[in-house]
């Protein structure tokens, strides 16, 4: 059945590009010289952090433009359309689309605050780690509630301020936070460490679920490197297209997945729940039917747990999400039609802006449409606590 009128679109997956002054109008006074800022360069805004330059990459905001004037250079603000970093701007562009709400995550700070984590100054890192915070739970999200959906950053190199900073904006209204998608790249410890189990449990009581986005522990998989030395200083180039990353991107929540699903995370900790942001859906009935294989024959040697199918903790604790997924959406009763979310992307490349709704109901033509409302709309709805108020 195509999208119907009452099928209200809700993106578990969107992004902002934060405005020049996000940073420096929340800052305390000290901190506002180190503190993010947009500087000229050759033509370009780049972010100015802590002495060092950060490009704003073109592929981050793209929305509006055809394939062909796709680009990795960075971009001024006037190159994007102002739905990008105009809240107010950002409902209009998702009326166009016919979207009604949507979760948006970082840019300059990375998808799950990376810049920050990796930061030397971490009085500043904390600094601005609450800045973002209260931008996307006030500014942002305050900005439209009803359509506008608060995620929020953690300082993640700090359990005990993972855990207060995620008490502050659950009590904000924040609906989820984005957390690496594997922290050990980061140096940090793994999800098979008790180590974040505070955290788990403030967010499972909260009912925040952790939205885990592809690419947020810095990891690229799909790389190709020649055999020669980096010179110091100077980037590493892959011999690989970009594509090979981008194509491949998904598999890190493979990896994720199942690292999870064998840590012991969920049963320790029962109210927590994962969204594989970005993710895709088509891998994810290959990957419980793997999981369970492995779990059948090697629970008997392995300190894992040997009650729990690993399939059965995915319909309790995951949700998939995508963008564009025939094979997935054909195979939805493999994966759980109860645990699948859709996503808009906007405004980077992946995302069909402004044509969202029209390619989602190509995508959903063949399937019931209590399962739709489900995919589109509901199961984020229940995932987010973002109930329908129109």
């Amino acid at each position: 059945m195509p999208l119907q009128d009452h099928h209200q679109i809700v993106s578990v997956d969107d992004h902002l590009i934060e405005h020049p002054r996000v940073f420096q109008d929340r800052l305390p006074e000290k901190l506002k010289e180190a503190g993010p800022k947009i500087l000229e360069q050759d033509g370009k805004h780049v972010w100015s952090y802590a002495g060092q330059i950060y490009p704003t990459i073109g592929l981050n905001a793209v929305a509006g433009k055809e394939p062909k004037d796709f680009g990795m250079d960075p971009v001024r603000y006037e190159d994007m359309i102002p739905g990008c970093y105009d809240p107010v701007e950002r409902v209009k562009d998702m009326d166009v689309d016919g979207v009604q709400a949507a979760l948006c995550f970082p840019s300059f700070p990375g998808f799950a605050g990376g810049i920050f984590q990796r930061a030397q100054d971490k009085e500043l890192a904390l600094a601005c780690v609450k800045a973002w915070n209260d931008y996307s739970i006030d500014e942002w999200c305050g900005s439209a509630p009803d359509r506008l959906i608060p995620l929020a950053l953690l300082p993640t190199w700090d359990i005990d301020l993972c855990v207060k900073e995620a008490e502050r904006v659950a009590a904000k209204g924040a609906k989820s936070v984005t957390f690496p998608d594997s922290p050990v790249p980061l140096g940090l410890p793994s999800f098979h460490n008790d180590y974040w189990y505070p955290l788990w449990d403030v967010c499972g009581e909260a009912g925040m679920p952790i939205s885990l986005h592809f690419g947020s522990s810095s990891y690229v998989p799909g790389f190709s490197f020649s055999g020669m030395k980096a010179v110091p200083g100077e980037m590493v180039m892959p011999d690989a297209p970009f594509t090979v990353a981008i194509a491949s991107f998904a598999t890190n929540l493979m990896w994720t997945t199942l690292d999870l699903l064998y840590s012991r995370t969920c049963q320790k900790n029962p109210k927590i729940q994962f969204s594989l942001a970005e993710g895709g859906i088509g891998w994810i009935p290959y990957i419980l039917e793997r999981a369970d294989q492995t779990w059948e024959k090697h629970k008997w040697y392995i300190d894992i747990d040997f009650d729990t199918r690993p399939s059965d903790l995915f319909r309790k604790h995951f949700w998939g999400c995508f963008i564009e997924d025939s094979f997935g959406v054909a195979n939805r009763h493999a994966i759980g039609v109860d645990r699948i979310c859709m996503e808009i992307d906007y405004p980077h490349s992946d995302s069909v802006w402004p044509n969202s709704r029209k390619i989602a109901a190509a995508q959903l033509q063949d399937v019931p449409d209590d399962e739709v409302q489900k995919i589109v709309e509901t199961n984020a709805r229940t995932m987010l606590n973002f109930p329908r108020t129109s």
